[in-house]
């Protein structure tokens, strides 16, 4: 069963710790909790959107593929990415049907293709467009940050400000969520390079995340323009990639920000079991690999830790897994999208950002992103072909 915990030695700021008992037999199954049930039915003061509230659904696009990214233009015009490699416009409810065109040669591998989209802060001054993808051969890949000026249906004077490294062979854990600081600078999240057997230099390749010379299993911090920050935690550290805001990180597919706390949120994918959400802030390391409650594919043991002094303690811990992508704070609390719980999250929190409880909202697809629209309402994207875009009120 689910349970709230208190914090273990070595947490940070207070969190609450959700967790579950992992199952013996190292094989994934749902949580005993059907989807959609309320965990629990205590509820603290300072909660805000009841966990107990019916939710409508209603479709807006339909027969996408494989949908990835959402973002919105100041105007209102909706701008979805489609994994295998298209830039979509939906305007007043309707998609287009010519992809926007300009993108440049994406390599469509696995998890890899087009992946997150981001609008610049001051988009009506300078048209600018910011997404992430996979680029490379298959042998030797990784993340790329790329923008461009979006002109009707077209994507001018594109550039590439950001490239991973190093790069990696295969198609797994590229991460890619990017979410605009109120300084206006961008953090990119970038995956580990992928499960075992995948090995860089004679060693597993996620070791990477802990190696701070290495993109790989990070979240970034750049300006718009692709420089560094001055101000960056490991800013003129010999050892260190400037560019690296925080670390230990195994492939986060969901990034948000909250404005009223000021806290940036994250969703991260455990291996078998051991999905977090964490609180993310600049020149920590999050543990991973050395320091997770997930488990090996085949059920064995990643690591004997769970917990370090010196290494962010995730809010909550999903095992099962529910494959977290997409995250949006809405109402003051966070949703987050699940591709194998084939539902939204939502996760209660209180006045100081505690984790209160959470519920899980039913949506029968896989979950791929999850954001709050300009005009403060709450949408979906079910990663399928064909996907759909999805608003809940």
């Amino acid at each position: 069963m689910i349970q709230l915990l208190t914090p273990i030695a070595g947490s940070l700021l207070g969190s609450l710790l959700l967790m579950a008992c992992a199952t013996p037999t190292g094989v994934e199954t749902q949580p005993e909790n059907p989807i959609g049930q309320i965990l629990s039915t205590e509820v603290e003061s300072g909660a805000s959107i009841p966990l107990n509230r019916e939710w409508e659904q209603t479709t807006v696009v339909e027969n996408l593929e494989h949908p990835w990214g959402l973002a919105w233009l100041p105007d209102g015009t909706m701008l979805i990415t489609e994994r295998p490699g298209r830039l979509r416009i939906v305007r007043d409810g309707v998609l287009d049907p010519t992809p926007v065109a300009g993108l440049p040669e994406i390599l469509v591998l696995n998890q890899g293709g087009l992946l997150d989209i981001a609008v610049h802060p001051r988009f009506e001054e300078n048209s600018l467009i910011y997404f992430t993808y996979s680029q490379g051969t298959p042998e030797a890949n990784g993340v790329a940050v790329g923008r461009g000026e979006l002109r009707g249906n077209s994507l001018e004077n594109v550039e590439v400000i950001f490239q991973a490294v190093p790069l990696k062979r295969g198609g797994q854990h590229f991460g890619s969520r990017i979410v605009w600081l109120p300084d206006d600078t961008l953090l990119v999240a970038i995956g580990d390079g992928g499960n075992p057997p995948v090995e860089l230099d004679g060693e597993l390749i996620r070791l990477q995340a802990q190696n701070r010379e290495s993109h790989l299993g990070k979240i970034v911090r750049l300006n718009d323009d692709g420089s560094i920050p001055g101000d960056n935690p490991w800013q003129g550290d010999p050892d260190s990639d400037p560019a690296i805001w925080s670390y230990g990180h195994r492939n986060i597919q969901g990034l948000a920000i909250d404005s009223q706390r000021g806290h940036v949120w994250s969703t991260e994918h455990g291996a078998l079991g051991g999905d977090e959400l964490n609180l993310i802030k600049g020149g920590k390391n999050y543990g991973w690999p050395l320091v997770t409650h997930s488990r090996e594919y085949t059920g064995g043991q990643i690591s004997d830790r769970q917990t370090h002094p010196d290494m962010v303690d995730p809010h909550i811990v999903w095992t099962p897994a529910i494959a977290p992508s997409g995250l949006a704070v809405h109402g003051g609390d966070l949703f987050a999208g699940g591709l194998v719980s084939q539902s939204v999250h939502h996760i209660q929190l209180n006045e100081s950002g505690e984790v209160i409880d959470q519920r899980a909202i039913a949506i029968g697809q896989r979950v791929r992103d999850v954001r709050e629209s300009p005009d403060g309402h709450l949408y979906v994207l079910t990663d399928a072909a064909p996907g759909r875009l999805i608003r809940l009120h």
